[in-house]
């Protein structure tokens, strides 16, 4: 007497469930130019390292005799793999089942994912295609009745997505068509991806919407020049192997968990590096623009700036970084976008990463040019001072390491969140720091109205002002005050910061944070 028949029907059980939806399922996910969950898995792990959990559950049919005949799995496929040697939890929808539905899930599958990832303070990456276990009007007749939102697991599963937003790294891939509680799950998430042409997000899809008067395509709804311009999705990239990458990058920077801190890479010191173009990347003249990335680039390790949401809340730059193999948050103002000032979307942007750097222990390094909030009827249509308003508070609670570069402009409100308030981090300023209450443009006018109107040339007196102002905001007018602690060479930006980094290691203490990540 042996088990062997009990483990022949087991691998009959695991061939079934490999099988997907069916051969047919699988040519129309490849012909419509995606993957399948478990290409998709193999694709993003380390190869050969995948553990699936609950790989046989599903539906089964027997014969009269109650033998095995077929089995459907259920469109969830999840297990624990590793990532450049470390552990993560993944979970995949799969479309090939029932085009990711309702009726083919076991929404428990999601919820333990969280929790496994959770329990053992680890990274999860969700890979989203459907509903990710949402609604479906066909599950009225199949249950025999309407479900109550939040009366199941699906919302189980939500509140643990939510959960891990303040615990471990989430990350989300959206690789087709996703709506519903999957939309929900790719926006609650650290840093989320979605492909340019074979994928599309939304609350819920065109048939939908066309019930309600507006005729779109999936890309017209929900594509990826959309989300990534709200700012519901950080990314989009070409192929899913592209997204891939970017998730396994992203996750090079962070922890496991809130439990430590961030990997240090080796890397050869190099803090006396000088770049000599720092010279004269800022224009003499105010009115000229100048491109920051570069000098993102020249101040961090070479080839590490790892750039976050590009297309939503223009006017500011973020991304990940490391300096001496050491993981930073780098936030960085653009120019070219408002001249720097601070919209709505921006503050937004702003609050999230600050949020996720607190999260998990990264210093932020911060290169300033603010002109101030945007003014004009736009800004306030869009609130943007209550948004200011939350950036204060994201500054005031947060508590990692901080180190401020004034690049250029310094004003008004915005200006003055340079910095977490109330609290010692470190401030450098260039000799193209340009600061003060507001710019003088404008200002002058309404200041000195009583002088120009006065004088026989009011262009010539405003020159005259204009200039003697100039002169009294010089930065080492404020450097006399200690109003402005240093002013550098820009071209020992690098080796303060690399001072700054090796500082802050000590102070990087792991745990959770004090407040809850918002989305």
């Amino acid at each position: 007497m042996t088990w062997q028949p009990e483990l022949d029907e087991l691998r009959t059980r695991e061939t079934f469930a490999k099988q997907m939806g069916g051969a047919d399922k699988v040519k129309r996910q490849h012909d419509g130019g995606r993957l399948t969950v478990r290409e998709r898995i193999e694709g993003v792990l380390d190869k050969g390292s995948f553990h699936e959990v609950g790989g046989i559950s599903g539906k089964a049919s027997y014969d009269a005799a109650g033998n095995l005949t077929a089995l459907q799995p259920a469109n969830c496929v999840f297990g624990r793999g590793t990532i450049d040697g470390r552990s993560v939890v993944v979970c995949g929808d799969d479309f090939t089942v029932r085009g990711g539905s309702a009726d083919a899930t076991i929404k428990e599958k999601t919820v333990m994912a969280e929790q496994m990832a959770n329990e053992f303070r680890l990274p999860i990456l969700r890979i989203i295609e459907g509903s990710g276990g949402g609604g479906s009007v066909k599950t009225i007749e199949t249950t025999g009745r309407a479900n109550l939102p939040g009366r199941v697991a699906g919302a189980a599963g939500y509140h643990w997505a939510a959960v891990n937003l303040g615990a471990v790294p989430v990350v989300a891939l959206g690789l087709g068509s996703v709506a519903g509680l999957g939309a929900a799950r790719l926006a609650a998430s650290h840093y989320s991806v979605m492909t340019k042409t074979t994928s599309a997000m939304f609350v819920a899809g065109p048939p939908v919407v066309e019930r309600i008067g507006q005729k779109l395509t999936k890309l017209e709804l929900g594509g990826w020049q959309i989300q990534c311009r709200a700012g519901a999705v950080d990314h989009a990239v070409d192929t899913e192997e592209e997204a891939f990458a970017c998730a396994r990058r992203f996750l090079s920077y962070l922890p496991a968990s809130v439990h430590a801190t961030p990997p240090v890479t080796p890397y050869a010191a190099d803090s006396t590096r000088h770049d000599d173009d720092l010279l004269k990347v800022i224009p003499k003249d105010r009115r000229r623009v100048y491109k920051m990335r570069p000098i993102i680039e020249t101040l961090v390790d070479g080839g590490s700036f790892f750039e976050m949401g590009q297309m939503f809340g223009r006017s500011i730059i973020t991304g990940f970084a490391r300096i001496e193999g050491r993981p930073v948050a780098v936030m960085a103002g653009d120019p070219y976008h408002y001249a720097g000032a601070w919209t709505a979307d921006a503050c937004a942007k702003i609050i999230r990463f600050v949020d996720l750097a607190q999260t998990f222990h990264l210093p932020v390094v911060h290169l300033v040019d603010c002109p101030g909030f945007l003014v004009g009827l736009e800004a306030e249509k869009t609130a943007t001072i209550r948004a200011g308003v939350r950036v204060m508070t994201a500054l005031d609670q947060c508590t990692v390491p901080w180190c401020s570069i004034l690049i250029r402009n310094v004003f008004g409100v915005a200006g003055a969140l340079h910095q977490p308030p109330g609290r010692l981090s470190l401030r450098y300023a260039w000799p193209s720091g340009h600061w003060g209450s507001l710019p003088l443009e404008g200002g002058i006018e309404a200041a000195y109205r009583a002088d120009l109107d006065a004088s026989p040339d009011p262009k010539a007196k405003l020159a005259e002002i204009e200039d003697r102002l100039n002169k009294l905001r010089s930065p080492f007018r404020s450097a006399e005050t200690f109003w402005v602690e240093e002013i550098i060479d820009p071209r020992d930006t690098r080796k303060l910061l690399c001072e700054f980094v090796h500082l802050a290691e000590p102070l990087l203490t792991p745990g959770p944070a004090s407040f809850t990540m918002r989305p």
